[in-house]
């Protein structure tokens, strides 16, 4: 557009406030200082004022910033004024309220996937005004108008730094989280990691996790389109190699990759044992691609992680873990688990009760209390852990009623009654409290201890710079990594001598029959049934600690049917009989437990080598242990220092993509594997 000298020029930063936004505008760019009203009184000095001087505009801007930043909100520059021709230029610039003018209708395009992201714009009306003079010689910056009037809320401290103006990534910090990045630890772990050495407080980094998965994602300079082709053609490739291999996916009306699951043989096959009690973590992304990612895990009879499968999503949202969910069942046999333990989110909750329904949906307790620091730290102070224990004490209690008294004596005691992470706790407590959930099977998954062991499981499958294409294979050589550790493990246990600890015959066949993980867990409940005395009721047995007159656990028994069960449900929860029902099958005389209370998936089996068979050619076995105790040298050499360590997991990787590229033969496969196990 072509203006005259001497006509006024107006320049919009955001185009989209030409339409949505109105200032009080009666003055022109030409008006007189002296005719503005001066507010030159004693002021505030962090405070903007009428008469205000600035040296630049740019030192204007950071004031206002910076006042803007203690009141709770944050700005952005609206509209430049200024004058075409020579001498004249810039002479007055606005600031507004990032919450001002309203958000512009958008032209839609049938062809591209719309984000439905809700606008923060509210029509805000307080804005500051500078506007340029030479009065006193040398060029400045007066503020000629100021309101500070908002048609919202603002923003207390502990939230205003979440605005986008004010979350920053320094220089340095970028430089750490790329370093961070390059040894695959999450971004939680990165961000846990920066806590720690800037000495603050969990939350209160000047940046959070998605800037720092936005900071990743620019590095990388690879097409997600070419990203998505290269994924696909190698699940391909292993299905031709590995018919027992499974992985569906779909795509989007652009022919974009949009959802994609896979599981491997292994997997299945430890699914059909140990695939009662599972965990689906969505609470991790691969970072370098930026998509959820799920992963289902469980428990295996040597008390070990397994892994079942796992599913790349673009969207979090009912209709990709609906979508995530059919296909897990479909990879393994239309069977679906007893019990399933998620993080809490209410669009997984739905899919579950839709995909899953006979399946016992629940909070995994160890994701809820993650999040206890940022939500009760700052709420409660120096009470925090006083808090945190009382909350354990309530989630282990054994009765309903115990626990919702309890709980409302503690938002009595901690103030707590119109906390809302404390209401939606409550109002989901059937999903994560013990007593709610005792009557059903989990493994042993809710403990502290196999909390952790998942964790660490689940961390090998995550790495902040793999590319997605290499992403499946990744994950193949951390179940095979896992899968030969489970199997040393596993060796382990079983070469340790059982000490018995009661005599009794009961706990000697029940050793022949467990594993060593199973059989300790029962071994405990052996050892306290000798502290318990059992008295006969009409309708079964009541069983007590010795030292107790009252309470005690109701214990019904059928002998001829072989049928025990006990009020404290521990069986149910674990598949490990309770001190109780032991007590009364000792003085009844029973000197084995009933074969149905040592179940299947605790007992001494192998899912990898128990339809195999034992005889092999020794030329085969030779070449076997020899590359047995060359893996053992590289692992023990490798464990020496972080770059030993980077070296060997690269040059793995890329062996084991080479190897998996030469033919198999079904007779050398079954007898490496029968060897495997006889080793």
């Amino acid at each position: 557009m072509s203006i005259g000298s001497g006509q006024m020029l107006v320049v919009y930063d955001d185009p989209s406030d030409q339409h949505s936004f109105s200032l009080d505008d009666n003055s022109s760019a030409e008006e007189s200082l002296d005719e503005t009203r001066l507010s030159l009184e004693s002021t505030n000095e962090t405070v903007p004022y009428i008469g205000q001087r600035f040296d630049t505009h740019d030192a204007a801007y950071e004031f206002y910033s910076e006042f803007a930043k203690q009141c709770g909100f944050s700005i952005r520059r609206h509209r430049t004024e200024g004058k075409e021709g020579v001498g004249k230029g810039l002479t007055r610039r606005y600031f507004v309220c990032h919450r001002a003018g309203n958000t512009p209708v958008k032209t839609t395009n049938e062809s591209k996937p719309q984000r439905n992201r809700k606008s923060s714009r509210c029509g805000c009306q307080a804005y500051m005004r500078i506007s340029k003079t030479t009065d006193l010689g040398a060029p400045e910056w007066r503020v000629t108008g100021f309101v500070n009037h908002h048609n919202h809320e603002l923003l207390e401290p502990n939230q205003v730094r979440f605005l986008p103006a004010y979350r920053t990534i320094s220089d340095t910090d970028k430089s750490r989280i790329l370093m961070f990045a390059k040894t695959g630890i999450s971004i939680q772990q990165m961000m846990r990691l920066m806590e720690l050495e800037k000495c603050v407080e969990p939350g209160y980094l000047p940046f959070t996790e998605k800037d720092v998965r936005n900071l990743l994602q620019s590095f990388r300079k690879i097409d997600p389109e070419d990203e998505s082709t290269d994924l696909l053609r190698m699940c391909r490739n292993i299905k031709e190699k590995d018919p027992n291999f499974r992985f569906e996916y779909t795509l989007d009306s652009n022919n974009g990759l949009e959802n994609i699951a896979w599981s491997y043989a292994s997997s299945i096959q430890s699914y059909e044992i140990f695939g009662d009690a599972v965990v689906f973590d969505t609470t991790h992304r691969l970072t370098a691609f930026d998509m959820p990612l799920g992963l289902w895990v469980g428990i295996n009879n040597y008390g070990m992680p397994c892994f079942f499968g796992c599913v790349l999503m673009r969207e979090e949202n009912l209709r990709s873990y609906s979508w995530a969910l059919k296909v897990f069942l479909g990879f393994m046999n239309g069977k679906p688990p007893q019990t399933i333990l998620t993080d809490q989110n209410m669009c997984l909750k739905e899919a579950i009760s839709m995909e899953m329904q006979t399946t016992k949906h629940a909070l995994c307790i160890w994701m809820i209390v993650a999040k206890f620091p940022s939500w009760f730290n700052a709420v409660l102070g120096e009470r925090y852990n006083e808090w945190k224990s009382e909350f354990y004490r309530l989630y282990n209690t054994e009765s309903i009623e115990e626990f919702e008294i309890g709980w409302k004596e503690m938002q009595n005691f901690f103030g707590l009654h119109s906390n809302r992470h404390i209401i939606n706790l409550f109002a989901l407590r059937a999903y994560w409290a013990l007593p709610y959930l005792r009557n059903y099977f989990f493994a042993g998954m809710t403990s502290p201890g196999q909390s952790k062991s998942i964790n660490s499981f689940i961390q090998r499958f995550l790495s902040a710079q793999t590319r997605l294409a290499h992403f499946v294979e990744q994950v193949a050589v951390a179940v095979d990594f896992k899968d030969q550790a489970g199997e040393q493990q596993t060796m382990q246990q079983n070469l340790q001598n059982i000490s018995l600890k009661t005599g009794a015959p009961m706990e000697s066949h029940a050793a022949t029959v467990l594993t060593p993980f199973a059989f300790s867990k029962l071994q405990e409940q052996l050892v306290l049934a000798a502290h318990y005395a059992s008295f006969q009721m009409e309708d079964g047995f009541l069983v007590r600690h010795h030292t107790k007159l009252e309470g005690g656990r109701k214990v019904y028994w059928i002998p001829r049917e072989g049928i025990i069960s006990c009020s404290c449900h521990l069986f149910e929860f674990s598949g490990i009989l309770c001190r109780h029902s032991l007590r009364v099958l000792s003085t009844g005389n029973c000197f084995q437990i009933p074969d149905k209370y040592l179940p299947l998936r605790w007992r001494k089996i192998s899912t990898s080598s128990s339809k195999l068979p034992h005889n092999t050619p020794s030329d085969h076995a030779e070449r076997l242990q020899f590359l047995q105790s060359m893996v053992s040298n590289l692992m023990s050499e490798s464990a020496k220092s972080k770059e030993r360590l980077e070296l060997a997991t690269e040059q793995v990787s890329i062996l084991l993509s080479r190897i998996r590229e030469q033919p198999v033969s079904s007779l050398v496969l079954r007898d490496a594997a029968s060897i495997h196990r006889n080793f």
